[in-house]
Formats: structure tokens, C-alpha cells, sequence
């Protein structure tokens, strides 16, 4: 193996540790009850939305979930009025799918105790420069690869 090739299994190596692990605290501290962490991203993800909405289709290349998998979990948000599904009007055959106000008031309020977390775990390991770098590398690295291939 070349060097570079060695480089880029490390770096991946320790990015996906480092991921791992942070994830696993979070999800440990994450406040259950109201929300899943997977239900919360859906949340989280619309609430970064114009208008809180999105067409599934794009919301499901924010998520780590299967196509089915995002639709199971919107119908189950729907049930509980987190979210509102309507037609495409410009493509009958897409679906938009909205927060609701009371899925966006549910989502503040988990958001308090996860933002809380990740500042612990994530702000409390790395100084601000070092978070501005870890931004900018993971930003970079993500807009490397094309996104559009599904």
C-alpha cells in the first residue's frame, strides 16, 4: 500500500471512531420519551428547511435510513401530528412533507437537552479553533463527494 493509500485508512479509521463514540454517548443521553433520535433527525433536518418542508425524496438524502424506512417513520410522525404530508403541486407523483407547529415546539424542546450534550462531548473535547478546522474538514470531505448518485 502506498502512503497516501495508509493516510486516508487512518484518517477514515479515526473519523469513524471518533463518530462512533460520540454517537453512542449522545444517544445515551438523549432525552427518550418524547422523540427517538431517528425521529429527532427528521425533525432536525425539516426545522433547517425554508418552511419547514421538503419533498421526501430529498429528505430521505438527509437521512441514514432506506427510502422505506423514511416513509414508515414520516406516516408514524403524521399519526402523531409532528409532520403534515400534501402533494407535490409541481410533480403529482412527489410528496412534501411539512413540520407542523407542534412538531417544531416538540423539536426546540428535545433540542435543549441534545444541544446540551453535544456541546459536552464535542465543545468540552475541542477548543474553538479546533472545532472551526473540524468543521471546515468534515464540510470539505462531504462536498467532495457527489450527492446526487443515489
Amino acid at each position: 500500500m502506498s502512503n497516501e493509500t495508509i493516510a486516508a485508512v487512518n484518517a477514515w479509521e479515526a473519523l469513524f471512531r471518533a463518530q462512533v463514540t460520540v454517537l453512542r454517548r449522545l444517544h445515551d443521553d438523549f432525552p427518550l420519551g418524547d422523540l427517538s433520535l431517528t425521529e429527532y433527525d427528521v425533525l432536525f433536518n425539516l426545522s433547517r428547511q425554508d418552511g419547514r418542508r421538503l419533498r421526501i425524496r430529498e429528505l430521505n438524502r438527509h437521512l441514514l435510513l432506506t427510502q422505506p424506512s423514511v416513509s414508515r417513520l414520516v406516516d408514524r410522525l403524521v399519526l402523531r401530528g409532528l409532520l403534515h404530508k400534501q402533494a407535490d403541486p409541481d410533480d403529482g407523483r412527489g410528496t412534501i412533507v411539512c413540520l407542523t407547529d407542534t412538531g417544531y415546539d416538540l423539536f426546540r424542546r428535545v433540542a435543549v437537552a441534545h444541544t446540551a450534550s453535544i456541546t459536552h462531548y464535542v465543545g468540552g473535547a475541542l477548543s474553538p479553533d479546533e472545532l472551526g478546522q473540524l468543521r471546515a474538514i468534515t464540510d470539505k470531505l462531504r462536498l467532495s463527494i457527489d450527492t446526487t448518485e443515489d
